[in-house]
């Protein structure tokens, strides 16, 4: 009898056991799931900015009509993220018979800079680890 009551113990305590394991793992999922929808965030801001870099950089150097209401929004939003980096340079013009092509190099730079600042954070984000804070 002591044996069955015992060997019942010893499964209820594997059992609890199992139990606390499979609790852990769901919660360090949850936390790893976290995470990655956290670096995704950052990936995606950061390809959204690239996309809108690149064709203001496109659009500059082909002399796309600045009128343009297509054209406008995209110099206007992206000059908000490029306005740190306003003056590093100074833009290089060429006028054409009917368009004026810019290059402005600064563009580019801004484009690496946030390119290296999103790597950056998605380090620190894989590097986070909530048990090994004190």
């Amino acid at each position: 009898m002591e044996e069955k009551s015992r060997a019942s113990e010893l499964l209820e305590t594997q059992l609890a056991d199992s139990e606390q394991k499979e609790i852990k793992r769901v919660e360090i999922n949850k936390h790893l799931e976290k995470r990655l929808k956290l670096k995704n965030t950052v990936w995606y801001i950061c390809g959204m900015l690239e996309v809108l870099f690149t064709f203001r950089l496109v659009f500059k150097v082909i002399g796309a009509n600045p009128t343009s209401i297509f054209v406008r929004v995209i110099y206007n939003v992206s000059g908000a993220f490029l306005a740190p980096f306003n003056g590093i340079f100074r833009a290089a013009v060429s006028n054409g018979v009917e368009t004026k092509s810019v290059l402005e190099p600064m563009i580019i730079i801004a484009m690496i800079v946030y390119a290296t600042l999103a790597y950056g954070i998605v380090r620190l984000i894989e590097i986070y680890d909530p048990k090994r804070v004190r």
